[in-house]
């Protein structure tokens, strides 16, 4: 699909393959979102079953003196029309001159996460155009994603807008990659974050929606460490967080099962504007900590948070309905969206073929495209900005 906008100044096209075969998915998918013209940006989702060396010299063919490529791995792709790209590669490409691209990389995350965090966004500072917004695309497993926000917000104003998405793994968590590079070459990283910085002549906005709601009075983080929540109302968090799903200890004995459970169940972490979600990842029985892969702060109230299938399906909607309205209702070149993979594991392939159509109805003819994530990065002002079973979607106008 390609841009529909009415200012040819600012383009966005996207292409998918599902080819097994590396090269040819990866020329297939970017030739088709290119479709001939001169990309400033060709952004990259894929599987982690392909050769990437090989899928990503197919881009590079398509790439152009001017294009940058960057990219990561993912749980599965996003793209307009029917079903998903389950497997394959989804390639976006951005260009025009009204559009303005600058990348960088941090590398060491989770090491260094706000040293990386300050490293990937150094392209930003580079822009000239009046709007801009930062992109990154950030290793999935580091556990310490938020850092990198608090990194980034060192170099760049806090009103700068931030948006992105986790890398997956197709949901193995064993290991996920970045890319970074251009038609000379192209890098495969892991433990890293890829930066882009975006500007543009028009403005450029932020939808952020889950479809959770709390339930139940709150508790009392008392005694957490990072992603590690040893303590609820004073009390051991496991056995806290137990009572309040109605299980018992027995469950935390069984990884897969508490996992299950843990998704279907996650906390919800009081904000001024609502709630951001943690998901437990593991349970520890031995000390009757539970953990997560994002901080969890000492002294915040948190709650159990429930949903129903209607709910995270109109929460993709309403995430466009936002950037939309960001832009002043002006008619975007496209939509980047970043959805988390949990979400689509809850949903399955009906409910996500149903979020997709919601979605398309309230960005009619504009080209969207991007992936299930392992935890989301949106941010219009302040520090903070690390989510998790959340839609975040971009909109360039």
């Amino acid at each position: 699909m390609q841009s529909r906008t009415g200012d040819p100044s600012r383009w966005m096209g996207v292409g998918h393959s599902s080819s097994d075969d590396a090269a040819t998915a990866g020329k297939a998918a970017a030739a088709q979102a290119v479709a001939g013209r001169d990309p400033s940006l060709l952004i990259v989702f894929c599987s982690t079953k392909y050769d990437f060396d090989r899928l990503l010299d197919g881009v590079r063919g398509e790439a152009g003196e001017n294009g940058a490529i960057v990219g990561c791995t993912t749980t599965g792709g996003i793209v307009s029309g029917p079903g998903t790209a389950e497997a394959g590669v989804v390639v976006t490409a951005l260009g025009g001159a009204g559009l303005e691209v600058r990348t960088a990389v941090g590398r060491g995350v989770a090491a260094n996460p706000q040293e990386a965090g300050a490293d990937a966004v150094a392209g930003v500072a580079g822009l000239t155009r009046e709007h801009r917004a930062g992109l990154l695309l950030c290793d999935g497993l580091s556990g310490v994603q938020h850092e990198v926000v608090r990194g980034a917000y060192t170099v760049v104003s806090a009103v700068l807008p931030l948006v992105g998405g986790c890398a997956g793994d197709d949901m193995k968590f064993s290991g996920t990659h970045q890319f970074l590079g251009d038609q000379n070459g192209v890098e495969v990283l892991t433990d890293a974050v890829v930066g882009v910085g975006l500007g543009s002549d028009a403005k450029i906005g932020i939808g952020i929606a889950h479809g959770w709601q709390k339930q139940g009075e709150p508790m009392v983080v008392t005694r957490s460490d990072g992603g590690r929540l040893y303590e609820l109302d004073e009390a051991p968090a496991l056995d806290v967080y137990l009572k309040r799903i109605n299980a018992d200890r027995s469950l935390a004995v069984d990884a897969q099962a508490f996992q299950d459970a843990a998704f279907a169940k996650p906390l919800g972490l009081s904000r001024r504007t609502g709630e951001d979600i943690r998901i437990a990842h593991a349970a520890v029985p031995d000390d009757g900590s539970l953990v997560f892969i994002a901080e969890v702060p000492q002294g915040a109230l948190v709650w159990e948070m429930v949903t129903e299938e209607d709910a995270l399906i109109s929460a993709g909607a309403e995430s466009c309905r936002q950037a939309i309205e960001a832009i002043d209702g002006a008619q975007p070149a496209g939509v980047l969206v970043f959805d988390c993979g949990v979400r689509k594991a809850r949903l399955g392939s009906a409910g996500i073929e149903q979020e997709i159509a919601a979605m398309e109805k309230t960005i009619p003819g504009v080209p969207m495209a991007g992936f299930y994530t392992y935890g989301e990065f949106a941010r219009t002002r302040g520090s903070r900005g690390m989510h998790y079973l959340t839609v975040v979607t971009l909109a360039v106008a």
